[in-house]
């Protein structure tokens, strides 16, 4: 197998964890307003991600990096044509984790209140954007002759983008409702539990229709296997849901994206970014990638690294595997009384 294409699968690789991973506390985040009920609730969701939201972000540091060295032309044309839709996406996920760190410096309640908003939006933006971006990946850009983007932001929001913004909304939805249910105990679970049910549903009837239409428009014999073992994942989570099986629905809605994500990346191989223009000139494994003297090497170095960034991140899941209730968040200190 070339060098490329072992690339392009390591790149797929850390796409499908990204999305697995920090889909769930992205719907966590989105999920504060609905599910928690006063401020020792949203503590107990903020909890739940708060071991593990960093590390998550890190598989997408690695997936941008491992772009921009395995293949430096896909790199630049996607960063300059979909400047505005990650910029804004950075921005969010930067005051996101300000928000995480910040929000309990200070015993006021407008302070939480504006930190939990920044909580919200700075899921919800990343949610929509990133099923934006690859619609348009997998639809193809205008793209001329030099592999340089020649269109605008306006030409990124066409329905096919939009549906899959909605469908990677849903999913990430459905991924944090059964991640909170899994990992809370009381009320909370059980509103994570009963929430779950229709909002699998309904991100089932979205999904199907996002990935048929991919299918239709670019798919493969691969990735309509991958798309039809997803949509199946996705309504055994609903129904393990029902049936309180929190532990399977998890499991399937962790499939359902890992599994949805392949296919997207089964259908666009060989190409990276596909162009829509007549004379222009898609970009492909083959004529945007970095020399081989430089995929040789970061060969080596992944094969070293990437097991012990794996062992260490499965060990931080393992020791934050228990449920939290909120018996366990300690109240606030009393005010002291200085007037004396």
């Amino acid at each position: 197998m070339e060098l490329t294409t072992v690339w392009f699968i390591l790149i797929a690789v850390l796409w499908i964890g990204y999305f697995a991973l920090e889909g769930f506390d992205f719907g966590v985040g989105m999920l504060l307003p609905v599910l928690a009920r006063n401020d020792t609730e949203r503590r107990v969701m903020i909890n739940t991600i708060g071991p593990v939201w960093d590390g998550n972000e890190v598989w997408l540091l690695v997936a941008g990096g491992a772009t921009f060295a395995a293949f430096p032309e896909w790199y630049a044309t996607l960063f300059s044509g979909f400047y505005l839709p990650l910029l804004i996406i950075l921005v969010a996920l930067i005051v996101r984790g300000l928000a995480f760190e910040y929000r309990a410096k200070r015993d006021d309640a407008r302070w939480r209140a504006r930190w939990d908003l920044s909580i919200i939006i700075g899921s919800l933006l990343p949610s929509v954007l990133w099923g934006v971006a690859f619609a348009n990946i997998l639809r193809g850009v205008p793209i001329d002759h030099d592999l340089e983007y020649v269109g605008g932001f306006f030409n990124l929001l066409n329905p096919y983008a939009l549906l899959g913004g909605f469908t990677t909304l849903g999913l990430f939805l459905t991924h944090g409702a059964l991640f909170i249910a899994l990992k809370t105990d009381g009320e909370i679970r059980h509103r994570a539990r009963r929430l779950a049910v229709p909002t699998a549903a309904v991100t089932a009837v979205i999904a199907v229709a996002f990935l048929a239409w991919t299918q239709e428009q670019s798919g493969t014999v691969a990735s309509a296997v991958s798309f039809t073992v997803a949509a199946a994942a996705l309504l055994g989570a609903g129904a393990a849901a029902w049936a309180g099986r929190e532990g399977w629905a998890f499991a399937g809605t962790f499939a359902t994206i890992a599994l949805a994500v392949a296919g997207l990346f089964l259908a666009l191989f060989p190409d990276v970014m596909p162009t829509t223009l007549v004379d222009g000139t898609s970009l492909t494994t083959t004529n945007a990638a970095a020399t081989s003297y430089t995929l040789r090497i970061m060969t080596v170095v992944a094969a070293l690294f990437t097991p012990l960034v794996l062992a260490y991140q499965g060990w931080t899941y393992w020791v934050f595997r228990k449920r939290i209730a909120v018996h366990h968040i300690p109240l606030a200190p009393a005010p002291v009384d200085t007037s004396a």
